[in-house]
């Protein structure tokens, strides 16, 4: 199938053959009929994109921030090398279109193949021949609506739930600054609400549509103040609604002056938010800020997974939102099709960014892209190269391209002789073509079963979520392949349990390595080599900082949480220092009132292993970051050491010391896969099976310790 993408690097735009997406269980897949370009939205995004280096380090002052903090923690080196990495993450452009339903998830009710639907959502409906889309972010059109005022469904539901927080009431005199795509609506909304409108804008054309489209009088910005006053007999504006796009503070500053008094001032668009404090507290302003397209967005329970809202609870949901603009389209009350100045065929996408850019010289508004029929749902490999493939080589099977795979675990992998990328699985095609074609990779898919298949491919890497890995590694090892997966191995202790019944009981067992880099880190290394058989403590210290609760990572279903998803790391590193398997841990967290981050995230691990040996893990959220990540202590007949972050170790034996210093982090992950490599090569497992056993036996076991305030016995 051909989607629209934009690197964000370069800036430059292109209609790419990518792989179609797989429905997933909680949506459906859609053939997309016709899109709308946003001219407000889109256009900022094109912009951003187009800027240099040093105009986006201008725009994003945050993120340059987070850049010098980073650089301190892990070197310079790295630190740019994850930057860049970020900076090529390409961007699926479009989230407003109507399509045909083709393909229906496992879980989805209520609608069926052929079913015409308006689709909603970034990174979801765009402009691409195929989408997956999410319960949540769709909605059936009907009958009587055409599919050019279908594809606004969502800008309609930005303005719509603008509204809902303007809060009219009939009769009232509302002013809307900028009438854009947004602001026609907004005027339409305002009308069926029985309301009093007046619009501004500097473009006489909109002026005029928004008069044709109900708008009671028009004006100017430049004008508004005069305007107003006479639009509200010297009462000032029950309400404002800025629906503009300027980095100016301007039209807050005129809201306020315009204002009656307790009157409000709602912002829909994107603009300046340095407010004039005087007249806003001696009219005592009401200010409200409008998220987007209503209760929903931002949460991924709602937009990803597609658990809805109660309805008694949240009566206005986005996708409720959305039938409610389609039924206000359906009664004749809003006309999106008025607002279309250019349509396009998809194949002529650039054209309609030529227009944004001011390449055209054509006045626009509402642009639609409408596509033909044909479409395919074939999920086989995509050959993007002519690599050739040598089979006593490590010849990988990438599945899932995020940041980390991106800019840690490929960099590394190119470092390695006779590695080749050869196939990559990833959740859309935008990703799959982007790194695919940056990393000069063979072919490219959506479906890992199609990596599988693929006899040039003999080992498979799986770095997608957590709830992945179980069932990924399982089926790779049974295909036959030699498998690599990201840490955890399983976030289900029955998963585990079958992995461990499939090492037991079958006559092929392809080579499985976790991700448990650490322990190839040089200065791990180097204290293993010093330390030998000896008996010994290990105090382990993570300075690990905070993940919100709602990211994937803290969702049990999904994550498995910190400490099956990330402590198995650091009780990796202990087991493989004291070259012996645990015993028995006992485990207790800290219980606070701010429960912003669960408890969990802060807690003490004591570990017993049957050498004797010991191991005290202290894995901390809520410290501050300015302190370095990680930090080693351990103990042994008269020996010390402390490793500081991987990036300086010190030992203390027989009344001499010795420091090794590293300029740059280095948490072994080029040894690691020196070592997958050597492992595949001989047959062997890097990592004995009974450590990345009980790695993950001992994550389940420490939740049991926190939960029943006892020793846990392995």
């Amino acid at each position: 199938m051909k989607q629209l993408i934009q690197s964000y690097k370069t800036g430059e735009l292109g209609v790419y053959e990518v792989p179609a997406p797989i429905c997933g269980e909680n949506g459906v897949l859609v053939r997309t009929i016709t899109s709308l370009v946003s001219a407000g939205t889109e256009k900022m995004i094109v912009d951003l994109a187009k800027k240099s280096l040093f105009g986006k380090a201008k725009a994003r002052p945050d993120l340059v921030k987070q850049v010098v903090n980073k650089m301190k923690q892990e070197g310079v080196k790295n630190t740019l090398e994850k930057v860049f990495t970020k900076l090529d993450t390409p961007i699926p452009l479009g989230y407003s279109c109507v399509g045909e339903v083709v393909k229906v998830g496992a879980k989805v009710t209520g609608i069926s193949v052929g079913d015409r639907v308006a689709c909603g959502g970034a990174g979801y409906a765009n402009h691409s021949e195929i989408n997956y889309v999410p319960r949540n972010l769709f909605v059936k059109v009907p009958k009587n609506v055409s599919d050019a005022d279908a594809s606004f469904v969502t800008v309609g539901s930005i303005a719509l739930q603008g509204i809902r927080q303007t809060n009219p009431t009939l009769g009232e005199k509302v002013v809307v600054m900028g009438l854009g795509l947004l602001g026609q609506i907004t005027v339409q909304l305002l009308k069926a609400n029985g309301c009093k409108v007046l619009g501004t804008d500097f473009d006489p054309r909109k002026l005029e549509l928004a008069k044709k489209l109900g708008a009671d009088e028009v004006c100017s910005p430049d004008e508004v103040i005069d305007k107003a006053k006479l639009f509200t007999n010297g009462n000032g504006a029950d309400a404002v609604v800025i629906a503009a796009s300027t980095s100016s503070s301007q039209p807050i500053a005129d809201a306020g002056e315009i204002s009656r008094i307790k009157g409000r001032v709602i912002v829909v668009g994107l603009v300046g938010m340095d407010i004039p404090r005087t007249e806003y507290y001696k009219k005592e302003l009401e200010l409200k800020l409008s998220m987007a397209y209503g209760p929903g967005r931002y949460d991924p329970k709602y937009e990803e997974q597609g658990i809805d809202y109660p309805f008694a609870h949240v009566r206005w949901t986005e996708g409720r939102n959305f039938e409610a603009f389609l039924d206000l389209v359906d009664e004749g009350k809003i006309t999106p099709s008025e607002m279309v100045t250019h349509e396009y065929e998809f194949e002529n996408a650039l054209t309609a960014y030529d227009l944004l850019e001011d390449k055209i010289k054509e006045d626009y508004l509402g642009i639609l892209l409408n596509y033909k029929e044909e479409y395919s749902l074939k999920s086989e490999l995509v050959k993007i190269s002519d690599a050739t493939i040598k089979s006593n080589e490590l010849n990988i099977g990438l599945i899932g391209a995020g940041n980390f795979t991106k800019s840690v675990i490929i960099p590394n992998l190119k470092k390695i002789k006779n590695a080749n990328l050869v196939g990559l699985c990833t959740a859309t095609g935008v990703s799959a073509h982007s790194t695919g074609n940056k990393h000069n990779f063979k072919y490219i898919t959506t479906d890992y079963q199609e990596l599988l298949k693929n006899n040039d491919i003999n080992t498979v890497f799986i770095t997608t979520r957590h709830n992945d890995h179980g069932e990924k590694v399982l089926t790779s090892l049974k295909a036959d392949k030699n498998v690599f997966v990201e840490k955890p191995l399983a976030i289900l202790e029955s998963e585990l349990e079958e992995i461990k019944d499939f090492y037991a009981n079958s006559d092929k067992k392809p080579v499985l390595q976790v991700g448990y880099n650490r322990r190839f880190a040089p200065l791990v290394q180097a204290m293993k080599k010093e330390a030998g058989d000896l008996p010994m403590s290990i105090n382990y210290r993570v300075n690990a900082g905070v993940i919100p609760k709602d990211v994937w990572v803290q969702d049990p279903a999904v994550g498995g949480g910190r400490i099956i998803g990330e402590a198995c790391h650091f009780i990796d590193t202990c087991t493989f220092l004291i070259e012996s398997l645990p015993e028995s841990v006992f485990a207790s967290c800290v219980t606070k009132p701010d429960q912003s981050i669960p408890d969990e995230d802060n807690v003490s691990i004591t570990i017993k292993y049957q050498n004797g040996s010991t191991a005290v893990i202290n894995y901390y959220a809520f410290g501050n970051n300015q302190l370095p990540k990680e930090y080693i202590e351990l103990f042994a007949p008269d020996l010390a050491m402390t490793m500081d972050n991987f990036r300086e170790l010190e030992i203390f034996k027989g009344g001499k010391s010795k420091k090794y210093k590293n300029s740059n982090q280095d948490k072994g992950f080029k040894g690691e896969f020196t070592a997958l490599k050597t492992a595949v090569e001989k047959g062997e497992l890097a990592i004995s099976f009974d450590e990345m056993y009980s790695t993950s036996k001992l994550t389940f076991a420490i939740l049991r310790s926190l939960k029943t305030g006892e020793l846990q016995k392995l």
